[in-house]
């Protein structure tokens, strides 16, 4: 049996020198719909951490772009 992951998602540690980056990342499952997943660890006016999240769709990712061939004209 195939694992079903829908309304469920997963958070990992994110390495990254930017102090702007999320400290995790990860993906989420709504309705059978996938979303990146992104908190940063935030501490409140009364002192207290929490987590602030940013949800998204994945970017589609860019097709890499062709080389004109030698025999292709310049316009």
């Amino acid at each position: 049996m195939e694992y079903d992951n829908t309304n469920s998602g997963v958070l990992f540690k994110n390495e990254s020198d930017n102090e702007k980056a999320p400290a995790y990342k990860g993906k989420l499952n709504v309705d059978g719909t996938e979303y990146q997943l992104a908190a940063w660890i935030k501490t409140g006016k009364s002192g207290q951490k929490f987590m602030s999240l940013k949800v998204e769709l994945p970017k589609p990712k860019a097709e890499p772009k062709q080389q004109p061939l030698e025999d292709d004209p310049p316009f």
